[in-house]
């Protein structure tokens, strides 16, 4: 039989045409592919284009936009400025008080911290020496007044002598020597009476200077205060000497506190005494101290062109230190009218300081000069008039032509 030839006739056909399918199958996935590169391609080119449409066209309008500002309106201000200055608090009257007399201190009756009024007794010196200085001296002012006594005696005696003589002279009864011997004796004595009386006038000073220094062996209060220093203790050996002398107690005065403050050149003008000042102190932040301008220099100091004044500050209750660290509040006058506006409303850059002026919903760009720097705000001096409009915080790119449009105005307030 012959069949064998017909099923390899038969594999050969259905190999043939499972290779067909397999092309077929192979182009219609490589054709699919292919479109969907294509459309991809395509949609990513549209979308490019789009957003680059949609950028061009944000652009467009951003540049066409005008931009909203804030703005103010400025004006004219004439009140005193407010400046503050860093200031040092001092006793109104301060003493050390040395020794002027030479011994031991027998006594102390003050500490730190001690309040004394005017003449109070600090302390005792024991120096016997000069106790019995002075009552030596005082015995020969005794011996020198009884010496007196005894020439104005001898000068009487002189004077008389002299008398009786000087007549029986004139009567032929005494010889004219003897009645020279007698007027020069009277002569003398009065002179010896004189140097008496001369030696009982220094003595008597010396007795009062020994007098004087026995009284500074106690130590009182020159004035009412405290004492902020105590250098001495009892048993301690005190000298008395110009140059060297022993000091015993620092004392201060703090019922009125002195408060130094350097005004810089730019106030110097504006300040005179008897202004209000006000102080406080960073540790004390709900506290005010009202003071005064007491008194002042007269002359700035040449490395610093700043001007040392004082002011005084009422301290009765004993709230504040001396050498406490305070900051000073002055009213400063002004020589003539400013603009004040704030510092974000100034514009710096290479041309210098300016500000953004809303004109007919343009802008223009006004030079400044300013007459003070005030951190928060600026004065300005020159480059603006009562009534402009001033953008309160200018964009970047601002420039002179610029079409804005004010979003609200305020009234400046003159806050110096």
């Amino acid at each position: 039989m012959n069949y064998a030839p017909t099923e390899r006739v038969f594999r050969e056909d259905t190999q043939v045409k499972s290779d067909l399918g397999r092309r077929r199958i192979a182009r219609a996935i490589g054709i699919g592919a292919i479109a969907v590169v294509t459309l991809l391609i395509g949609f990513g080119a549209w979308s490019q284009a789009s957003r680059k449409a949609d950028a061009i066209a944000a652009l467009e309008a951003r540049k066409n936009a005008v931009p909203s500002v804030r703005t103010m309106i400025v004006q004219e201000d004439a009140k005193p400025r407010t400046i503050e200055l860093p200031g040092n608090m001092t006793p109104f009257d301060n003493a050390t008080i040395y020794a002027r007399a030479t011994g031991y201190i027998a006594v102390r009756n003050v500490d730190i911290g001690t309040k004394m009024r005017k003449g109070d007794v600090l302390a005792v010196i024991a120096a016997p020496d000069l106790d019995q200085q002075l009552a030596q001296a005082r015995a020969q002012l005794v011996q020198l007044e009884a010496a007196v006594q005894q020439a104005e005696a001898d000068a009487d005696l002189s004077h008389v002598t002299n008398q009786r003589t000087t007549r029986l002279v004139a009567q032929g009864w005494s010889s004219a020597q003897q009645g020279d011997q007698d007027r020069l004796t009277f002569a003398s004595r009065t002179a010896a009476l004189a140097v008496a009386r001369a030696n009982v006038v220094a003595q008597q000073a010396a007795v009062n200077r020994l007098a004087q220094l026995t009284d500074f062996e106690r130590i009182t209060a020159p004035f009412d205060g405290e004492v902020t220093s105590r250098l001495v203790d009892v048993g301690s050996l005190v000298a008395a000497d110009a140059n060297s002398g022993t000091p015993l107690f620092s004392i201060a005065r703090t019922d009125v506190l002195r408060v130094q403050v350097f005004v810089p050149q730019a106030a110097y003008l504006g300040i005179k005494d008897g202004d209000r000042a006000t102080v406080t102190v960073p540790e004390l932040p709900n506290r005010v101290f009202e003071g005064k301008v007491a008194r002042n220099a007269r002359a700035l100091a040449a490395g610093s062109r700043t001007l040392l004044t004082e002011v005084d500050v009422n301290n009765k209750d004993g709230v504040l230190a001396a050498g406490l660290y305070s900051i000073i509040h002055l009213q400063v006058n002004r020589p003539g009218s400013v603009i004040v506006i704030p510092s974000q409303a100034v514009i710096f850059n290479k041309d210098g300081l300016s500000a953004a002026v809303v004109s007919d919903g343009k802008v223009e760009l006004r030079k400044l000069e300013l007459a003070a720097d005030n951190g928060a705000d600026v004065e300005v001096q020159v480059g603006l008039k009562p009534g402009d409009r001033v953008i309160v915080s200018p964009p970047a790119n601002v420039a002179d032509g610029m079409r804005v449009e004010p979003m609200e105005t305020t009234e400046a307030v003159a806050n110096k």
